[in-house]
């Protein structure tokens, strides 16, 4: 009567699932060229919105509290999830551009690992080589034993993938596999800093080789994760991931418990285009609560935040939406086009852990 009946695949949908579903990036298809559906945001948390209000009145929705850190902005909390915080805009611009070249040029170099690796091995430069057009080409090496009498028994091939410009590809011949390095650096999802995860075994591996994160990104996680620690408790950042979204990647929701202290946060740093964060409960059946976060903008989820299921369903890289016009004023130099062509239709998020 005043709505469709549920169809057996709404109703076995979890509550965050359908908060999934209800802002991720669809198209309707038209005669003309696909269009993003319409979504309806009116019930999506907007901080930097809260921010300037609260500035000009000291006024807050119903449910948030503020509290002032070492901040220009204060640092928000939801009252419905113990441990969760929020600082709007917490990176300058400059730091904001800082992070994002190093997220692109030195947090993908071995030994750290992307998700690259296991099809490629480990890839050198990659965001240069996508921005001297360079090709990806799979070479054939032959590995044998020691011992000459069986070697030629025992050779196997072993392929390995080096970079090569466009005339380079082309000596090589058209039957070797190749990928350009533009769509590599497009289909980069993630890279690690500090201790290295083992997906594989969902635990840090301390014996795997690594760079240590950078120290002025340990100097900044350990300021931003101030309010959540008690009056002389310092965060050391030992391990962070690093993710890369463009139009239409998500990230599905999830619960990061494999750290030791739980006290400890999580620092989490948006960089780019705007996107939609979502934080549940500790069951996928809780309703989550959807958040824009912007770039410069800095969430913390420490203790009983922790334990809930949260993910990203959208990023928006439509002018628009995207807001990141004080980016494109940074990088307005011609030795910056490269990055600002990624960040435009780019997300970042650099989350840091202590892990021990």
């Amino acid at each position: 009567m005043y709505g469709s009946t549920p169809t057996t695949d709404d109703v076995e949908r979890t509550a965050f699932r359908k908060a999934e579903k209800k802002y991720k990036l669809y198209y309707d298809n038209t005669r003309k060229k696909k269009q993003p559906r319409a979504v309806d945001l009116s019930e999506v948390i907007d901080f930097k919105s809260i921010s300037e209000s609260y500035h000009q009145n000291g006024e807050l929705p119903s449910g948030i509290s503020a509290i002032q850190g070492d901040f220009d902005s204060p640092v928000f909390c939801l009252e419905s999830h113990p441990g969760f915080y929020f600082i709007p805009g917490a990176l300058t611009v400059e730091e904001q551009c800082r992070w994002i070249k190093e997220s692109l040029t030195s947090f993908p170099q071995p030994p750290n690992r992307t998700n690259h690796n296991a099809i490629y091995g480990p890839l050198q430069d990659l965001f240069a080589a996508a921005k001297d057009n360079k090709v990806l080409i799979q070479e054939e090496q032959y590995r044998g034993t020691n011992n000459s009498e069986v070697e030629i028994n025992q050779n196997i091939n072993v392929p390995t993938w080096k970079f090569f410009d466009q005339s380079g590809a082309l000596s090589r011949g058209v039957t070797c596999k190749s990928v350009p390095a533009s769509v590599l650096l497009r289909k980069l999802r993630w890279s690690t800093l500090g201790l290295q995860f083992d997906w594989s075994k969902r635990s840090y591996n301390i014996s795997l080789p690594h760079n240590k994160i950078p120290y002025a990104l340990c100097l900044l996680a350990e300021r931003m994760a101030a309010p959540t620690l008690p009056l002389g408790e310092v965060f050391q950042a030992e391990a962070a991931i690093v993710n890369y979204f463009g139009l239409g990647d998500t990230l599905g929701g999830h619960v990061d418990d494999m750290e030791k202290d739980w006290s400890k946060p999580i620092v989490s740093m948006s960089l780019g285009c705007k996107g939609i964060f979502l934080i549940g409960g500790k069951s996928r059946e809780v309703p989550p609560l959807a958040m824009f976060v912007q770039s410069g903008d800095v969430i913390l989820m420490a203790g009983q935040a922790r334990e809930c299921f949260h993910g990203v369903p959208r990023i928006f890289t439509d002018k628009e939406h995207a807001e990141i016009s004080s980016l494109e004023l940074q990088f307005s130099d011609e030795e910056d086009s490269a990055f600002l062509e990624y960040i435009r239709t780019s997300r970042i998020n650099i989350n840091i852990r202590q892990v021990f």
